[in-house]
């Protein structure tokens, strides 16, 4: 596999009838010269793999493809994970009305969620739904393709990947996320701002990532050995750069802007604790009681919540159309084929990842899914021990990871006494017990039809 000529390998999709996660792997893939090989697709919506197929066969049909990969979709999941050597998974947990429960819900509770799909109420809500999936497919990769490499891409990331080592701990698996790439963008543009440079590569701007996917931290940040993180530390010291922001928050609501954010969050654990927030505003929010005591108080730090009712109508659009272009081929900027190529002994790459815990974050438990940086070589992921964070950093993400193993065990084992004391030990669940009670079983209602075998 480490010869310089293309590899043929298998990669198995579930949810391969995705509109966008599809769609950018298999462009990556047909500019990647060193690898060819077969695609098999996967999907409860068979009719949207087999528009993925044909999509396919385009891509790798035009003259700027540098491969040729077969496509085809499968009618069971056991059809495509036969004999893979690689499993990509990205599958949404339940229709999109299930984001009812997670986001509506408790925002009538006063919990306010921009996002609610890692941590807070929506977060373990769409936990709950999400951990029995992956572990019936962790079962069926190790019966199907036992040395496949499983790489996740569905939130809620950390209970993901923990559902798949829960389930079959020999597992190969691993969890990817872009946040940590915004945060490097961020940061090359303010070495541009600082005369470092234009055009800055992302990939050039080292990081020290340590925390759990979507709270990640960076202690370090350098670029050519310039300190970064010492800069932006003093930078910080200047309140004119925290002004409120609630004029541009509702310009940006107003124009639908809902992604948008200007890394004052992240810039404030800087202030206020010594280490940047590497993942994006809008989740950072998410895992601490401080930012979100009212949309208004969000709308302070320059974020947005994104609206159920934009998502369900986002998600219908999706499923008559797709997002497919024929325009000129061009890299997504995702990683997961330089990953793939990086495990097959083609290249090396070091970048973050979501893996157990094997000692890189020294005071959380062993097992516990983190995010740190790890290497990638020939058939082997390597995490990277990552620097301490400061103290009360390291007890804020302490704190979430105990509330991801409750989630972890009640959704295993279908506890609903558990999957309460779960919700309680949110930290943005500062509302009484019985509100909080009664909140949570509505929620448990409306998604009850994707939560199998609860009593409800």
């Amino acid at each position: 596999m480490s010869s310089s000529q293309a590899t043929g390998i298998k990669i198995a999709y579930i949810g391969g009838g995705s509109r966008y996660w599809a769609h950018e792997l298999m462009s990556d893939l047909a500019l990647c010269p060193e690898i060819k090989g077969h695609l098999a697709l996967y999907d409860i919506n068979l009719d949207a793999a087999l528009t993925n197929v044909k999509i396919a066969q385009d891509i790798f049909s035009r003259p700027e493809s540098k491969t040729k990969f077969t496509v085809s979709a499968e009618k069971k999941a056991e059809g495509a994970l036969k004999g893979a050597d690689f499993v990509v998974c990205s599958i949404e947990p339940g229709p999109t009305e299930m984001r009812y429960s997670d986001l509506e819900i408790p925002a009538k509770y006063g919990i306010v969620q921009p996002v609610g799909d890692s941590s807070g109420p929506g977060g373990i809500m769409r936990a709950l739904r999400s951990v029995p999936v992956k572990m019936d497919y962790a079962r069926l990769v190790m019966k199907h393709c036992p040395n496949a490499w499983v790489i996740n891409y569905t939130n809620p990331m950390t209970l993901c990947t923990s559902a798949f080592y829960a389930a079959e701990p020999k597992i190969k698996a691993f969890g990817c996320c872009h946040e940590v790439f915004g945060t490097q963008r961020f940061l090359a543009h303010k070495l541009k701002e600082w005369g470092k440079g234009d055009n800055i590569d992302r990939r050039d701007i080292a990081l020290d990532i340590s925390g759990v996917n979507h709270f990640t931290f960076a202690s370090e940040a350098k670029w050519k050995g310039f300190d970064i993180l010492n800069k932006l530390s003093e930078w910080v010291k200047d309140d004119a750069i925290f002004s409120d922001r609630t004029k541009t928050s509702l310009q940006r609501k107003k124009k639908g802007e809902w992604f948008e954010a200007d890394a004052m969050v992240a810039l404030d654990f800087l202030r206020r604790f010594g280490a940047l927030g590497a993942a994006g505003d809008r989740h950072l929010v998410e895992f601490v009681p401080w930012y979100l005591r009212s949309e208004k108080e969000l709308h302070r730090w320059g974020v947005l919540c994104t609206p159920y009712s934009w998502r369900l109508e986002r998600s219908r659009q999706k499923s008559s159309t797709t997002k497919y272009s024929k325009s000129i081929l061009n890299p997504s900027g995702e990683e997961g084929v330089t990953q793939i190529l990086a495990l097959l002994g083609k290249a090396r790459l070091d970048t973050n990842v979501n893996l157990p815990n094997r000692g890189q974050i020294a005071n959380l438990p062993i097992g516990a899914i983190v995010e740190t940086n790890a290497q990638f070589r020939h058939d082997s992921i390597i995490p990277i021990v990552a620097k301490p964070l400061p103290p009360g950093l390291s007890e804020a993400v302490r704190r979430i990871v105990s509330v991801q193993r409750m989630t972890l065990d009640a959704a295993s084992t279908r506890s609903k006494n558990l999957a309460f004391e779960a919700i309680l030990s949110d930290p943005l669940v500062c509302i009484s017990t019985d509100k909080a009670w009664k909140m949570f079983n509505e929620m448990l209602s409306h998604t009850k039809k994707c939560l199998p075998g609860w009593k409800i």
